[in-house]
């Protein structure tokens, strides 16, 4: 399952930075607009204390993490929408992600010059969503303009039904509301599906602060994301950048005891990965055995045929049964015959819902 989060946000705001840090990766982090002209696309895998309990049980050959993608976006700036910088580049690439983490700069510092040339987060996102909303909109008005005269002269209903809907879209737009504001039905939202529009894709806000912010935990700027973030339920992570790009080139005991020596519980990256991993809607479901541990992602809702073929298609197609156990009652028994023995094995068919946690082995025959 390839799922993607991107990173977007005005120039200099520590996109770049911030990449860094998640993939481990040493791109160009230039203190200047469009360092990152191509998109840089790094898998990073979802800290997960379950799979290590597992290892630690099974001493598998081998341990396979879950993971996805994360994907840094050239800086955008005002006028994106009608072609300014790298405009319309940037919003093809935003369009080919799944959901949208958005950093927005929380920090004071003369020696990274910022492209408004003042520091206001709030200022910052308005200007980044009125170009999003603008490019959505064009979408809408292009496609209404093609099918305006054949839905109010005929009488076919999916014409209708797609007037209709990018109707209510026009004029959610023209009132300066992402599209992720509004509620569309099952058959709206299959309708819209393939416009692939910027502003119905989820959001979360990065607050980067500098080093002693991020020990804090916030300061004025962040309280000022926080409360613009409300209005939408979006999350905020507040978090130091630079400080997380450090932290990743240590060792894990060696990063733990630099955050315990700060006061931090948890790193600013894997909040912001376990909350990008929820944004998106995904869970974690595991197979074991002495060959192998792994970590598999499917989206809420999944059904346990279809959890079997992202292992493998042949594993959907012959799909008898799903023998399930939950992690925690394995946890606490610490053993696969106990857990049968207390009548806590379960057999599912392929309409079963899959849980996040469940550890999963499927019966077969192609």
């Amino acid at each position: 399952m390839s799922l993607k989060a991107g990173i977007v946000g005005l120039p200099n705001v520590g996109k770049s930075t911030l990449f860094n840090a998640i993939t481990k990766k040493h791109i160009l982090a230039a203190n200047y607009p469009f360092a990152t002209i191509d998109p840089n696309v790094g898998v990073v895998t979802v800290p997960d204390s379950r799979l290590t309990f597992l290892e630690n049980l099974y001493l598998p050959k081998s341990t396979v993490p879950t993971s996805f993608e994360f994907t840094d976006i050239a800086g955008l700036v005002k006028g994106a929408s009608k072609g300014e910088g790298l405009g319309n580049k940037f919003l093809s690439h935003i369009r080919e992600v799944d959901a949208i983490v958005e950093v927005v700069r929380c920090f004071e510092d003369e020696n990274i010059i910022h492209v408004s040339g003042k520091v206001n987060p709030i200022s910052d996102i308005e200007i980044i969503n009125v170009e999003l909303i603008l490019s959505d909109l064009e979408i809408v008005e292009n496609r209404l303009g093609k099918i305006e005269k054949k839905a109010q002269t005929t009488k076919d209903k999916e014409t209708v039904a797609e007037y209709e809907v990018l109707k209510k879209c026009q004029e959610t737009l023209m009132q300066n509301i992402p599209l992720r504001q509004i509620t569309f039905n099952e058959d709206e939202a299959l309708l819209l599906k393939n416009f692939n529009f910027i502003t119905a894709k989820p959001i979360i806000y990065v607050a980067n602060v500098n080093e002693e912010d991020a020990v804090v935990g916030k300061n004025q700027y962040t309280e000022e994301v926080s409360k613009y973030a409300s209005k939408e339920s979006a999350s905020v992570i507040v978090m130091c950048a630079k400080l997380e790009s450090e932290l990743a080139e240590l060792e894990e005991s060696d990063k733990n005891a630099f955050l315990k020596e700060l006061g931090i519980a948890h790193s600013g990256l894997d909040k912001l990965i376990f909350a990008t991993y929820d944004l998106l809607g995904l869970q974690t479901f595991f197979t074991v055995g002495k060959d192998e541990c792994r970590a598999w992602t499917f989206k809420k809702g999944t059904i346990a045929k279809k959890a079997a073929g992202l292992i493998h298609s042949d594993i959907e197609r012959g799909f008898i049964k799903a023998e399930i156990m939950k992690y925690n009652d394995l946890e606490e028994l610490k053993d696969e015959k106990k857990v049968q023995e207390a009548g806590k094995l379960y057999l599912e068919g392929k309409d079963y819902i899959m849980q996040d946690g469940d550890i999963v082995y499927f019966r077969f025959n192609v």
